[in-house]
């Protein structure tokens, strides 16, 4: 399963598990599932989270933890 870390100005960090897409929305950088394979963020696509890109320090794709 994909996720990302996003590093805010605060030096907080969060994961955003199952989200293998984002784009930003105006002043929201918005994480999305793109459902069924899909190769573009469209209606079809769920939002996950969204974020006021200007907290945004870092987003960096987190890797996939290995089964136990």
């Amino acid at each position: 399963m994909t996720s990302y870390e996003v590093t805010l100005t605060d030096r907080s960090v969060e994961r955003i598990v199952g989200a293998d897409a984002y784009q930003q929305e105006g002043q929201m950088t918005t994480f999305f599932r793109r459902d069924g394979g899909r190769s573009v963020v469209d209606s079809w696509a769920t939002r996950i989270a969204s974020f006021r890109t200007s907290e945004i320090l870092i987003i960096r794709r987190a890797l996939d933890e290995p089964a136990a």
